[in-house]
């Protein structure tokens, strides 16, 4: 274990969350005024109020401002990483990586916002997403190998390792970039949820490039930290009752960032594999399940883990805290599995315990429309009626922003 930069990092993260924090208002004024807002409807939205989308405005600006001043300061002092020339040259980041992580956020906050203002279809939305891999992949960011899980199996499956080249690596890390922005997506459906759970996998990342010797790798342990501290900044607006949305804005950053870090740190797309276990899950399933019926995998419906929580009773934040849970639960055994094929052999066994537990759930959940009862009394009560949108509390799903009618086929959000 190796913890030298930790204070530095620590307090890093802690400036960029005081930053978000601040910048969230300003965020809520700034979509009110442009009309990046929520409208509640009678179909499947569960807010009362009209609230502000476009908040990941505030965790984007708090991240890309802090994390350059803390590289800023890092090729100048020292600060979080001193050594020889070449452990150096292992534990920074490149100037491509650099423009990838930062101008990638950019890049994410700016096409999530254009959804977040004009609601575009789903296809273009997508088509945003394959944007930003492709960004990412000729900036020279790849997954060119993982643990092989079928080591045991010998053969033709006995490298303990599976690599990636050329056009294959390039299509491997496309889908990992845009199922990553998917996944953080489709988990956007309750208050809090969202950036709750990427809050834990940037921490846990972070952790990791940090915790074992093999794969330190300080500076992309600040760039977590500062991940995690903006989106800790911006959490209390956000948790339920919440005054104001990621939107589609938070979404692209958090699924983009979360994604290029996990390639950027050693072994680490296993650890977000096995961390982001819920959302990636769900996603697998809703899509699947989708398709099934003969839908588009992006037409909204109410069949996600966190609607069939509720649908058994359970209380929105109850729902919420209990995701959290099951997320830092596979976090610490990521931690523990860090190194190996472990953290894919443990998602390849929840992938197969899910499906059981959704499958239960599903035959025990209702089709109804979710409405604003679900939510608890102390819940409503917040929502009274306010003449400013920004002060509104109710949370929509990220997926189910649009309000305007659109072919079952075409409608939703692509993320």
């Amino acid at each position: 274990m190796t913890f030298e930069a930790l204070p530095a990092i620590l307090v890093t993260g802690a400036i960029a969350a005081v930053m978000a924090f601040l910048l969230t208002p300003w965020a809520m004024r700034f979509a009110t005024r442009s009309g990046a807002v929520d409208q509640p409807d009678s179909g499947r939205r569960i807010h009362v109020r009209p609230i502000p989308r476009a908040g990941g405005l505030a965790v984007a600006a708090a991240f890309v401002v802090v994390g350059l001043i803390a590289l800023g300061l890092q090729w100048q002092t020292e600060l979080y990483a001193a050594g020889r020339p070449w452990q150096l040259d292992r534990w920074l980041l490149s100037e491509n990586e650099v423009v990838a992580v930062f101008g990638g956020a950019v890049l994410a906050a700016a096409f999530g916002f254009v959804d977040d203002k004009w609601q575009i279809r789903a296809r273009w939305q997508f088509l945003f997403q394959v944007v930003l891999a492709l960004f990412a992949i000729a900036l020279g960011l790849q997954i060119l190998e993982i643990n092989n899980p079928l080591e045991f199996l010998g053969g033709v499956f006995a490298d303990d390792t599976l690599v990636f080249e050329g056009v294959l690596a390039a299509l491997v890390t496309a889908l990992w970039i845009v199922g990553m922005i998917n996944s953080i997506n489709f988990i956007d459906g309750l208050d809090g949820l969202s950036v709750g759970v990427a809050i834990i996998a940037a921490f846990t990342l972070g952790f990791v490039s940090l915790g074992y010797e093999s794969s330190y790798q300080p500076i992309v342990a600040l760039v977590c930290a500062v991940l995690a501290g903006s989106l800790l900044g911006y959490l209390p607006w956000n948790f339920n009752p919440a005054q104001v949305f990621v939107g589609t804005t938070g979404v692209m950053v958090m699924g983009y960032l979360l994604a290029v870090l996990a390639i950027l740190g050693s072994a680490k797309v296993a650890v977000a594999l096995l961390i982001l276990g819920v959302p990636i899950i769900d996603t697998f399933w809703i899509i699947t399940r989708r398709l099934l019926s003969g839908h588009s995998p992006f037409t909204p419906d109410r069949g996600h883990i966190h609607h069939r929580l509720l649908d058994l009773g359970l209380s929105h934040r109850g729902v919420v805290l209990l995701i959290y849970a099951i997320t830092a639960t596979l976090a610490v055994a990521s931690v523990l599995l860090a190194g190996g094929s472990g953290p894919i052999y443990a998602f390849m066994a929840i992938v197969v315990g899910s499906g059981i537990v959704l499958l239960v759930i599903t035959f025990r959940g209702t089709d109804e429309a979710l409405e604003a009862t679900t939510y608890d009394e102390d819940a409503l009560a917040a929502v009274a009626p306010s003449p400013d949108p920004a002060a509104a509390s109710e949370p929509r799903a990220a997926e189910e922003q649009v309000s305007r009618p659109a072919p079952p086929s075409d409608r939703g959000h692509a993320g």
